[in-house]
């Protein structure tokens, strides 16, 4: 569970953040009429918000894996085989 924690945690953090964020747009803005089908009941603009935050979260750490092997293989030198 603690490794699944470790290895997943950018899109714990993010789905938690969107699921709390879906909830308050509800409770704060929300739709008055009750007409509106996504923004009418919690549960609903929950779940998008929690959608939202995974697939956030998600770019997130690809971004960031992305980016330190970047950083990872730009402060080796680079060798060339060519003399002249």
């Amino acid at each position: 569970m603690k490794e699944f924690i470790g290895k997943h945690h950018f899109v714990i953090i993010f789905s938690a953040a969107g699921a709390v964020g879906g909830f308050l747009y509800w409770r704060f803005v929300g739709c008055q009429t009750g007409t509106c089908p996504i923004k009418s009941v919690w549960y609903l603009t929950t779940l998008w918000g929690l959608a939202f935050g995974y697939l956030s979260g998600g770019i997130i750490k690809d971004l960031l894996i992305k980016f330190k092997g970047r950083t990872k293989t730009a402060d080796k030198p680079v060798v060339t085989d060519k003399q002249d």
